[in-house]
């Protein structure tokens, strides 16, 4: 006997359905004089970054604590992160049809993803407002990606046991805490896989 599709998806945001354009990030620094990779190397220190996406400071927040530790003064080092952070990335196209289809056979689809309080604002800006059932923000929840607490939480507000939420997302340490939390998890590499996840879910 087959086994039975997952009847429900949880979807990663960043590396999956919103991509950045390095050259930004690259252009400002150049610009500052500073090093290649220096933004992002900085904003995504656990030190800074797990308060920001664990709701316990405002992405307004984090993005101060980030300029703060740049080599530059107070002034340039602001103005180089504001630039920076502008940009709020683009939306894969594929993976989006992908989400639309899903929904459209009659299967909920939940974004999780640990974000800042801007999420919001991002996901309206680039038009995702109203693209999923449901948002399981990590700020909002207090507790983020890979932690099985966060998944547990997941498949409960969906409704159903965690075998049948199948779980997408870039990040290893994210695969496994969900596998821990008992949900499928498709380890996503680029839009090559997509075949193999609409076979999964008995999309035609």
């Amino acid at each position: 006997m087959l086994r039975e599709p997952p009847r429900a998806l949880l979807i990663d945001l960043d590396g999956v359905l919103r991509h950045w354009d390095p050259t930004v990030a690259t252009t400002v620094e150049h610009s500052y004089g500073l090093e290649p990779g220096a933004l992002l190397r900085t904003a995504m220190s656990w030190e800074l970054l797990r308060p920001a996406v664990n709701g316990e400071i405002t992405d307004a927040q984090w993005m101060a604590l980030v300029a703060s530790r740049l080599p530059l003064d107070q002034a340039e080092a602001t103005a180089a992160v504001t630039q920076w952070h502008q940009h709020r990335g683009s939306v894969d196209p594929a993976v989006l049809a992908f989400v639309r289809d899903v929904r459209a056979a009659g299967l909920p689809v939940g974004l999780a993803t640990n974000a800042t309080d801007l999420l919001h604002a991002d996901l309206v800006q680039l038009g995702l407002e109203a693209e999923f059932d449901t948002v399981f923000n990590s700020s909002e929840m207090k507790i983020h990606k890979p932690a099985p607490e966060y998944f547990h939480r997941a498949h409960a507000a969906l409704g159903l046991d965690p075998q049948w939420v199948l779980f997408v997302d870039d990040d290893d340490r994210a695969i496994r805490g969900a596998r821990a939390a008992g949900l499928p998890a498709y380890r996503w590499t680029g839009d090559h896989g997509l075949p193999y996840l609409r076979r999964a879910l008995g999309l035609t």
